[in-house]
């Protein structure tokens, strides 16, 4: 009995403090006094549920794998792609090779020194004309070569260095106003050093001395001219220039320089032989069994023609339009030649520089180092300076600007050293937007146009040689890019890009453009 009683009291002892609530457990019967004669509705305690047994990962297998990627058909899908992807790659990159490979594009034509070069044409006494000092010019000339190769000149054409009446046999003996024989000799050393060519213009210079009937001079003269020519050419002159008027310019003589010449010429070398072209064509050769163009490497042209009296802006564009309309395949040198006015002078450097050739610059005052040494002055004080002086000061700065930017411009431009040429006519209308403004005289010269162009690199060049004010005809060149890029221009003042359309050119003045597209000129 008393183990029962413990046992129960055990049992009350693990009860829970609300198991005599009500709905802790539920009977069935209307209460608690009622008779037991139902059944439990529900278990008395809830039992938690079993947590499941941990599965370790396991890889798929390839069956497996092969049914989640579609199947084993899937699987050859793939790799038919995979190969499709890199024999189109393939196919593509062959395909632009072979477009590269046999598309038309311009070829280079190896170009000889003297076709590469600027040419500048002075005499050694001009930069110090103002001094006194007798044969001093040499030693400045020596001391400007640096400032001059820096300008993109690459030879020197040196004139007045011979008396024309000078004797065949005292053809060394130059002038005593230009210098000594060591101090010429000293310019050539400092030439070769800086990497300029000299050439020697011996034109009208009577080199051949007396002649017979017939135009023949004796042998003694003959062959004292070319001991004279070996001499010059040892000292380093790198050729030599004659008028078409001259009695050198025969094919006999010429074939005898030219076979002097080879004993002092190498690949990088030549030496040249520069005929100046005093008439519109030049003479042909007395015998014609060789052609002039093995003889003569240089033919430098006018591109006025001479006159007693300054030609006027119509005379000048006509005689450049003549030249721009003359469709020549040879290579010119290109010099002004006849007298132009000086407000169309900036307008002639930029078509020398452009054109297709070599040009050949006279000497200008206006980039002479000596003549710009006093423009290195503080900008503040300009107003203290002479109008007349200050505005000197401004042309000389404004042609050393133009000179630099055409010469650089080139000499990394393909387009303009050795491009294709298209001479562009079209119609040009005066500026009519001011209630002033009158219609061009029928004197008034037209503008002139032309396109260098190398594969997809134009350049327009755009010249107003009149006096009154033009705007290009919206209609004109209506294949040609409407748009570009200021390169130079003559009052330096135009930069950055610019329309074709609402572009006005000044009077005098010459402008150079770099088209944003290649167009259909070519």
């Amino acid at each position: 009995m008393e183990q029962t009683d413990k046992k129960a009291t055990e049992e009350s002892g693990r009860m829970p403090l609300n198991a005599g609530d009500t709905g802790y457990g539920s009977v069935a019967g209307p209460g608690l006094s009622g008779t037991m004669n139902g059944s439990e509705s529900a278990p008395l305690l809830i039992p938690e549920p079993e947590p499941e047994p941990f599965q370790q990962w396991q890889p798929l297998t390839k069956e497996e794998l092969e049914v989640a990627a579609g199947g084993p058909g899937w699987r050859k899908v793939r790799l038919h792609l995979v190969l499709l992807f890199w024999l189109t790659w393939v196919a593509m990159l062959t395909s632009s090779i072979a477009i590269i490979v046999i598309s038309p594009r311009p070829v280079v034509t190896p170009l000889k020194w003297w076709q590469k070069s600027l040419f500048y044409q002075l005499q050694p006494d001009l930069p110090i004309e103002q001094q006194a000092n007798g044969s001093g010019g040499i030693n400045v000339l020596c001391k400007q070569l640096p400032y001059l190769r820096s300008l993109g000149i690459g030879a020197l054409i040196l004139e007045g260095l011979f008396d024309k009446k000078a004797s065949p046999l005292r053809f060394n003996a130059t002038g005593e106003r230009i210098g000594t024989l060591p101090q010429i000799q000293h310019l050539f050393a400092e030439c070769n050093k800086e990497g300029i060519k000299v050439v020697l213009n011996i034109c009208e210079v009577d080199l051949l001395g007396p002649r017979d009937e017939a135009g023949n001079a004796d042998e003694t003269s003959n062959l004292s001219a070319i001991h004279t020519l070996r001499f010059w050419l040892e000292q380093g002159a790198a050729g030599f220039a004659i008028c078409d008027t001259d009695p050198v310019y025969s094919e006999k003589t010429l074939l005898e320089w030219k076979d002097v010449f080879k004993e002092f010429s190498s690949e990088e070398e030549e030496r040249i032989i520069v005929v100046k072209q005093t008439s519109d064509v030049l003479p042909p050769l007395k015998i014609s069994s060789q052609s002039n163009v093995t003889l003569v490497d240089v033919v430098l042209r006018s591109i006025l023609p001479s006159s007693q009296h300054p030609l006027s802006a119509k005379e000048v564009a006509d005689a450049i339009e003549t030249h721009l309309q003359t469709r020549e395949d040879s290579w010119h040198y290109w010099t002004v030649g006849g007298k132009a006015p000086h407000d169309l002078k900036n307008l002639l450097l930029v078509l020398m520089m452009t054109l297709p050739g070599s040009p050949v610059v006279q000497y200008d005052e206006d980039i002479d180092q000596t003549q710009n040494a006093s423009l290195k002055v503080n900008t503040n004080k300009l107003t203290d300076i002479d109008p007349d002086e200050g505005r000197k000061k401004k042309k000389h700065r404004l042609a050393l600007a133009l000179f630099t930017a055409l010469s650089r411009s080139r000499a990394r431009e393909e387009a303009l050293l050795f491009g294709n040429f298209t001479f562009l006519p079209f119609n040009s209308s005066t500026n009519s937007s001011s209630s002033n403004s009158t219609l061009p005289s029928p004197s008034s010269p037209p503008i002139l146009a032309f396109l260098r162009s190398w594969g997809c690199v134009h350049f327009l060049i755009l010249l107003n040689a009149g006096p009154e004010l033009h705007a290009l005809d919206p209609a004109w060149a209506p294949s040609l890019p409407k748009a570009g890029v200021f390169v130079s221009s003559t009052g330096m003042d135009r930069l950055g890009s610019t329309s074709l359309e609402t572009l006005e050119l000044r009077p005098h003045e010459a402008i150079v453009i770099k088209l944003f597209d290649a167009g259909s000129y070519s």
